[in-house]
């Protein structure tokens, strides 16, 4: 039950500066949000748990305004100011922080937020089938920038240290222990533990690595659906963690590792990887991806813990949240299964489709893309969406540059490959020397290699490369003179690469399963 000041507000409507239509109360395992008008105000329950603790007025109030502070990085126009409740518990008033003038008279503290639709969380635009691609892409684009402007630990910080991380993963199971205790999710329980264990072990020098690359920062901490809302068309981050600093200075994957494990959760696997595939194109992250199933095992595991919280405050009563903690455990021993690692080869004109074609397949089978296109501009430091011309006055489609282009591609093929994840590299690869370089990667590694090659009638590539570059938004600079070189120059697959090679008519839109072999398209999923 809410405490008695909550319930009192609620029903005094002259307790608010503001019209108060609509009231309502919401609680969660550590809080009270109460909806009032155009308004929202977040109460901290008076506990103190392992990883928390609101227990004294003054811990409350440090705590709101470092909630206040970390949520307005993301979300300014919804976090508003700190609040006092003043007066008594029967007759209780809000009043804002700066009209406080003495702290013993105040029963407690609150953050004042603006309201938004629950409607526009996307945790339920995406129960409705309302979450589109275009709000994915978008995503990934704010949570780059989020993750780029963000604080980074210090050396002498304890933020990101392997062991606290491990320890921190680790700290999940006790609770979950005791919902599924006697069940046969037992052992899905044990295996997790184990290989969390193992792999935390294994992962802990890349950890410390990429502390000192500066890739711990203070990020979100509680990245769900539930976290993130549409604002005028435009996810916006909410409700960051602000009760353990431990648990928002992390890896940055760490971060991204939740709303992907949750779109996985939610049975859109598909948006997962649509929008890893956009962040790292934004990022250039790809050393992280040894790390994104011990990272998406964990916060599936937060969930469950989560979950497994609120079924012990109801004494095991809750249902629903036990529910919530099998479905949890069983979606983190999908997680940490592996994957088979495989290298396919995307080559064709421009226009000839490689980017737009390939982007259904890479989001249904899962596969990590990586795009020349992005690459080479990475390599001269020119934006995404930049022009090359603005940056490098030279030019950045010289022979040098290509053949730093497929040196880098090759390197980000044999990182995304030593993660055990399958690839698919999105290239013109015009020539079999830049084909074969790229190939002899996945050879040396002894893992399938695959060539998909596209291509159209020539006065279709035409039309497609002038659409583009009229609509923009591309990371492409190929216009119609470079379609035509790219014409005369390319070399056709000899015979070794007709073998591992489909040829694809790109007319129209492509329907993958009846193009590729059954074989390839088993040889990506989960090992058994």
């Amino acid at each position: 039950m809410p405490a008695s000041y909550v319930t009192r507000l609620q029903q005094t409507p002259g307790a608010f500066a503001h019209e108060t239509r609509g009231m309502a109360c919401i609680e969660t395992h550590i809080s009270w949000v109460l909806l009032a008008g155009e308004y929202a105000y977040k109460f901290k329950k008076p506990l103190k748990l392992d990883f928390l603790d609101y227990s004294t007025p003054a811990l409350r109030r440090a705590a709101c305004e470092e909630e206040l502070r970390i949520n307005r990085r993301t979300a300014p126009q919804i976090y508003l100011g700190v609040v006092a409740v003043v007066g008594t518990a029967q007759s209780p008033c809000i009043v804002p922080l700066e009209q406080v003038q003495d702290d013993d008279s105040v029963l407690d503290w609150g953050v004042q937020m603006r309201r938004f639709a629950q409607e526009a969380l996307l945790s339920h635009l995406i129960d409705q089938r309302a979450l589109l691609p275009e709000h994915i892409d978008r995503l990934a684009q704010h949570l780059a920038a989020f993750h780029a402007e963000a604080a980074v630990a210090q050396a002498g910080s304890p933020w990101g240290e392997p062991a606290a991380v491990r320890q921190t993963v680790a700290d999940n199971f006790p609770d979950v222990q005791a919902v599924v205790a006697g069940t046969p999710l037992v052992e899905t329980l044990q295996a997790v533990r184990r290989w969390s264990e193992a792999r935390g072990e294994a992962l802990a020098p890349l950890m410390a690595q990429r502390r000192v690359q500066g890739w711990v920062r203070e990020g979100h901490g509680d990245l769900h659906l539930g976290n993130l809302v549409l604002l005028d068309g435009q996810p916006q981050l909410f409700d960051a963690i602000e009760f353990q600093p431990a648990l928002r200075w992390i890896d940055v994957l760490a971060d991204l590792a939740f709303v992907l494990m949750d779109l996985q959760a939610h049975g859109r696997a598909d948006l997962a990887w649509r929008l890893l595939n956009a962040y790292l194109e934004h990022t250039g992250d790809y050393g992280a991806l040894q790390l994104l199933a011990y990272y998406q095992g964990y916060r599936a595991m937060v969930r469950a813990k989560v979950a497994a919280l609120r079924w012990q405050q109801t004494g095991g009563q809750d249902a629903l949240a036990r529910a919530e903690v099998e479905r949890y455990l069983r979606l983190a021993g999908e997680l940490i299964r592996p994957r088979r690692p495989v290298l396919w080869l995307v080559s064709g004109v421009s226009g000839s489709g490689k980017s737009s074609q390939t982007q259904g397949l890479i989001e249904q089978l899962g596969l990590v893309r990586i795009r020349s296109d992005v690459e080479r501009k990475r390599l001269y430091g020119v934006p995404l969406l930049g022009r090359s011309a603005d940056v490098v006055p030279q030019g950045i489609y010289t022979a040098e540059a290509s053949a730093r282009t497929y040196q880098r591609l090759a390197a980000l093929a044999r990182a995304v490959l030593a993660a055990g994840l399958p690839v698919l590299l999105d290239a013109t690869f015009l020539k079999r020397g830049q084909r074969q370089g790229v190939l002899a990667v996945g050879q040396g590694l002894g893992v399938p290699c695959r060539i998909l090659a596209l291509d159209a009638p020539p006065g279709l590539l035409r039309l497609r490369v002038l659409q583009r570059t009229a609509r923009g938004g591309d990371p492409s600079e190929a216009d119609e003179a470079v379609l035509e070189r790219q014409l005369q120059q390319r070399e056709p697959l000899d015979a070794t690469e007709q073998v591992l090679a489909v040829q694809v008519d790109t007319r129209a839109p492509v329907d993958w399963a009846a193009v590729l072999p059954a074989d390839w398209l088993r040889e990506v999923g989960p090992q058994p």
